[in-house]
This record gives structure tokens, sequence and C-alpha cells, in this order.
């Protein structure tokens, strides 16, 4: 199973920006779909974004399409979010998963679809 943890969340002002990590131990991400969730508080884990294990094929929630930008670097076992034009509303943990899969196009967008995931990591959006 891999193990994954996440860095790079902090405060930052409306319209700014935040580069999330997901670095990846135990076993190579190179067979693992990948993706980004959030939890904001009293609220439910929902989907941000997910990247196939060949990096060809992403997909983003309708609400950050635009903004931010999810990849990966399978050579530094290393997934990352770009977000942009940060809203007060993306505050919330941010959640790496992982899931093995032997299909390299695939993504998969449901938090129940996934078996391995981070401890999160803090974004504050200030207004």
């Amino acid at each position: 199973q891999v193990h994954v943890v996440e860095s790079g969340g902090g405060l930052v002002q409306a319209g700014g920006s935040l580069r999330l990590s997901c670095a990846a131990s135990g076993r190579t991400i190179s067979s693992y779909a990948m993706a980004w969730f959030r939890q904001a508080p009293g609220k439910e884990r929902e989907f941000v974004a997910a990247i196939s294990w060949s990096g060809g094929n992403t997909g983003y929630a309708d609400s950050m399409k635009g903004r931010f930008t999810i990849s990966r670097d399978n050579a530094k076992n290393t997934v990352y979010l770009q977000m942009n034009s940060l809203k007060p509303e993306d505050t919330a943990v941010y959640f790496c998963a992982a899931r093995l899969t032997t299909i390299g196009t695939i993504i998969f967008t449901s938090p129940a679809r996934f078996g391995s995931w981070g401890q999160g990591t803090q974004v504050t959006v200030s207004s």
C-alpha cells in the first residue's frame, strides 16, 4: 500500500495561489490513479481533481475548472495541485488519495474508490 503525505497548504489572500504537493512512499505511484479532495468544516468530503497514472487524463470539479491544475511527476513519486485565483470558499483541508489500477487512462472521482489517503493540509483563503 502506498503512503501519501500532503504539504504546501497555508494562509493566502483571495486571488492568490498555492501549490500543494502529495509525496508518496512505500511504492511507486506509476500504477496509481491519484486525486485531490477537500473537506470544509461541517461539510462532506468533495472531489477536487483527478489524474490517471499515465498523466494523460485529468478531471476537475466544475468550480475548480480553469483555476486548479493537477499534475504528476512519477519519477519524483509526487502529485501536485496548482491552485490559482483562490476564493474564501476554497478554504478546507485538502487530501491526496491514491488507487492502484491497471488502466493507465482511468480517473476516479468518488472518495469510496480510494484506499490510500494522506492526513491532509489546511488551506485558508482570507477575503
